[in-house]
This record gives C-alpha cells, sequence and structure tokens, in this order.
C-alpha cells in the first residue's frame, strides 16, 4: 500500500472560481405545483424492487439517458464522485453472478445473524441471483473515494458516499420514469473482486449493483405496504 504524501493531494485553492451565470427555472401556478406532485407521487409509489427480470432487450440509449439523469445529482464541492459501469456482455455478467453468489451463500450460512436471515426469508430472498444473467444490463454504481487529476494529484471528495447515494434514488426514479425495473444490491464482500473484474482503479470502491430490465411477465413482488406520511414526516 503506498504511503500518500503531501504532495499527493491538490491544494484546495488550485481550483479557479467558477463564474456565476443567471439561473430561472421554470415557476408554476399552484394548481399545476399540485397536480405535478401527485403525479410524480403516483409514479413513484408504483416503484417495486423485482427480482424477476424479462432477457427482453431495449435500446442502449435509454441506460445512457437514465445515467445523464443520475450524474444531475448534487456532491460534496461538485466532484461528482460516482462512475457508472454498464455490462451488457454475457460473460463478464456470468463472471460477476458467480462472485456475488459464492459470497453470499457464505453471507447466509455463515456472516449474516440468524435474524438477518429469517427477515429475509419472507421476502424470499436467497444466495441464488438468477437476474445477474438474465438481466439485458447491469448497472454497477462506484464511489471515487478522492478523484485524480489530470497531473495525477489527488483532489478530495468530500462527502463521497453520501453524493454517490442521492445519485442512485435519481437513478432508481429515471428506471421508474421510462417502466424499467431494478433490484437495489448491495454485494457484501464483493466489492474487490468485482472491482477487478471490472477493471476500475483502486479509488473506486463498489456501492450497490442494479440488474436492469423490464419485468419478467410471471414477476410477483412481496404485498408490502409504505408508512402513512404521518410515520415518515414531522411538521413542527
Amino acid at each position: 500500500q503506498k504511503v500518500v504524501q503531501d504532495g499527493d493531494w491538490a491544494d484546495s485553492n488550485e481550483d479557479e472560481d467558477l463564474l456565476h451565470v443567471p439561473y430561472s427555472p421554470p415557476r408554476y401556478p399552484e394548481e399545476t405545483m399540485l397536480a405535478r406532485s401527485k403525479d410524480l407521487y403516483t409514479l413513484m409509489n408504483q416503484r417495486r424492487s423485482v427480482r424477476f427480470i424479462s432477457p427482453e432487450p431495449f435500446p442502449q440509449e435509454v441506460i445512457d439517458n437514465v445515467i445523464r439523469t443520475a450524474g444531475t445529482a448534487p456532491s460534496g464541492a461538485h466532484t461528482e464522485p460516482w462512475t457508472f459501469v454498464v455490462v451488457s456482455d454475457p460473460e463478464t455478467k456470468h463472471k460477476i453472478r458467480r462472485i456475488v453468489e459464492e459470497e453470499e451463500e457464505v453471507n447466509y450460512r455463515q456472516r449474516m445473524g440468524d435474524k438477518w436471515v429469517h427477515d429475509l426469508a419472507k421476502l424470499k430472498t436467497n444466495w441464488i441471483k438468477e437476474y445477474l444473467d438474465v438481466a439485458p444490463y447491469l448497472v454497477l454504481v462506484f464511489k471515487q473515494t478522492y478523484g485524480i487529476l489530470p497531473n495525477g494529484k489527488k483532489r478530495t471528495h468530500y462527502y463521497n458516499e453520501i453524493s454517490v447515494s442521492i445519485s442512485c434514488g435519481l437513478l432508481l426514479a429515471a428506471l421508474q420514469n421510462v417502466g424499467l425495473v431494478t433490484v437495489t444490491t448491495t454485494p457484501l464482500n464483493c466489492g474487490p473482486q468485482l472491482r477487478l473484474l471490472l477493471k476500475r482503479p483502486a479509488n473506486e470502491k463498489l456501492l450497490i449493483l442494479l440488474p436492469v430490465g423490464y419485468p419478467a411477465s410471471d414477476a410477483t413482488v412481496p404485498d408490502l405496504k409504505r408508512k402513512p406520511l404521518d410515520d415518515i414526516m414531522v411538521h413542527i
């Protein structure tokens, strides 16, 4: 492991001041605001974690636009500390599945507590991840723990995990908007192996893995209910 010297890091004042430009987003009448807020809630309330995904293809440009949307997220000091690795190659998808399933079986059998395994049982989840082969695309979201400037110096990425997590929320909304489904997976103990498989640099750490596609024709989801507004919002 290389020891980081002070000279390896860029000074915060090395970045030039940015020009500010006018900002005038559309302002809606109150009736329109109310309607739009209800419409978006209705759309997003239909979002579910789906483990039964169709192999049916869809245009790569859709994924491109979804990733563009995720990239509009705010980030600490506008460092944009995210890398979205999109995998459609069948052989690579299968290698990812083998890595994930091998680690997940150990997780279920040894690493997870009995309560955790019991809580997952009612959702009918296990270490078999067929969707990693079946889904047309896998999106692996990496957080950049620091940046590397063109001159080779390292740039601090403030709040990188929070920033990337926000971008993942936008990504989920963008997928829902186009009628695609996914399930948010956090492959425990797989990050280093997947980083090497995908040839990502050492400053990137895997945060989340998303299989993406249409729902299978016989897809099912648990009959879950969401908390009512009074349980999730405090108005002072």
